[in-house]
């Protein structure tokens, strides 16, 4: 690892409104070792990032010095787990500009929240011949369980269409939103292609033309972007904590409290209730409605150390340095005839975060991720789990690069000296 900057340094940049990003990678353990005899370089922030060692002591330290039940116990060790737990929630609930911490649920992760909403909110109210609109860049998990939902209802799955440039074609969806659509679930940004669909404008299109509710997958947006839910508009937010830096097994639901209220419990247990006998059960109220059994207390405070993190370093900052990375490697991917980048300008408009998916000619996805893994370098290479996205392009998989805060412009170098390795072999 490169040596830390000099304090001039790091107050330069600081006054610059940079990122001081090698020390930034002195909180990142893993990020120091070698792979088959090369520095690490991870560019699979996409899949899950890496985290802190803020989120790391956070978690241990939970472990090591109070843990136990939380909103179980009057002793001391429960009392704190508790407390931190729910100022890990009221941390959340800042971070996405909630109204109240009690429109927080804590889930595993988007996952989790989708299905959530699918079975809490949606299933009550579908009927035959109801609609859930989708679009064609959606993650599978923002799709099966729309499907299955429709399976249980009678309701129908339809998807507006994307432009060959890797955009939501918003005129094409405005026609698809009418009288029986209920749901309307969109990705705020793409984890194939990077694109930043405006939630604002779905918002706006779907309550000038119906009442259907508006739900967002922001799992590829929280990490990179500052998001505001009353800003955008929208019914329901899902994110998880394993794409922030924060721990695996947690995320978050963010939901308008007054819909929260109307829901049916998606699980049964344990804390949800508010009295049990053999004949009926009384809830509840939100959050802890959603919460069914012994929570994932130390994940969830490591999730809070981890939106303090982000907020310390500052989300403008982070999204700046990141575009950087993206120009950087799209300038010199334009030098390489044989390689194809799907989805970003100057084929598409809206904004992108900065995700490459990448095709090669001559070489499979898979064959190439091997070679750049024999080079230290971390990439996915697949479908993305976005198969009808795949299927919409015309290809089988691609290789995604995919940047978050701690890497570097060396880091793109080394990306693009490891595809000439690819040509090289493949050529």
């Amino acid at each position: 690892m490169t040596a830390p900057a000099s304090l001039a340094e790091r107050e330069r940049l600081a006054a610059a409104g940079a990122l001081d990003v090698e020390r930034l990678r002195a909180s990142f353990p893993i990020l120091d070792q070698e792979v088959h005899g090369h520095s690490l370089v991870y560019l699979d922030n996409a899949a899950s990032s890496q985290r802190p060692e803020a989120v790391i002591e956070a978690v241990s330290d939970c472990y090591r010095t109070y843990y136990a039940n939380a909103h179980r116990g009057v002793h001391a060790l429960s009392e704190r787990s508790t407390d931190e737990y729910e100022a890990a929630r009221g941390k959340v609930a800042r971070f996405v500009g909630a109204g109240k911490d009690s429109e927080i649920v804590f889930t595993r992760g988007t996952t989790e929240s989708l299905n959530l909403v699918a079975q809490s909110y949606a299933r009550p109210r579908l009927l035959p011949g109801d609609e859930v609109l989708l679009t064609e860049m959606e993650h599978h998990s923002n799709i099966v369980p729309w499907q299955l939902v429709c399976e249980q209802t009678g309701a129908r799955v339809r998807a507006a269409p994307i432009t060959d440039g890797g955009d939501l074609d918003l005129a094409a969806m405005a026609g698809l939103i009418g009288e029986r659509t209920r749901v309307v679930a969109v990705a705020h940004v793409s984890n194939a292609l990077g694109t930043v669909n405006d939630v604002a404008a779905v918002a706006r299109l779907v309550r000038d033309r119906s009442d259907a509710a508006v739900v967002v997958d922001g799992a590829q947006a929280v990490p990179h972007m500052q998001v505001d839910v009353s800003a955008l508009g929208c019914d329901f937010y899902a994110f998880s904590g394993h794409k922030m830096y924060g721990p695996g097994g947690i995320g978050a639901l963010w939901g308008r409290g007054e819909l929260l209220a109307s829901m049916p419990p998606y699980h049964g247990g344990g804390a949800m209730i508010t009295r049990v006998t053999f004949e009926r059960t009384e809830y509840t109220v939100p959050p802890h409605r959603f919460e069914a059994g012994t929570p994932s207390i130390a994940p969830a405070i490591g999730l809070g150390v981890a939106v303090e993190f982000l907020e310390s370093l500052g989300l403008e900052r982070i999204e700046r340095h990141e575009q950087a990375l993206l120009s950087h490697s799209l300038e010199q991917l334009n030098d390489l005839p044989w390689v194809q980048v799907l989805g970003q300008p100057p084929g598409g408009e809206s904004p992108r975060a900065a995700v490459l998916s990448l095709v090669i000619d001559g070489a499979h996805p898979h064959d190439a991720a091997t070679i750049l893994d024999e080079q230290g370098i971390a990439i996915r290479a697949g479908h993305h789990c976005a198969q009808p996205l795949m299927e919409r392009l015309g290809v089988p998989a691609t290789v995604r690069a995919s940047f978050g805060m701690y890497n570097t412009h060396e880091e793109v170098d080394r990306l693009i000296s490891g595809l000439h390795e690819v040509r090289r072999i493949f050529g």
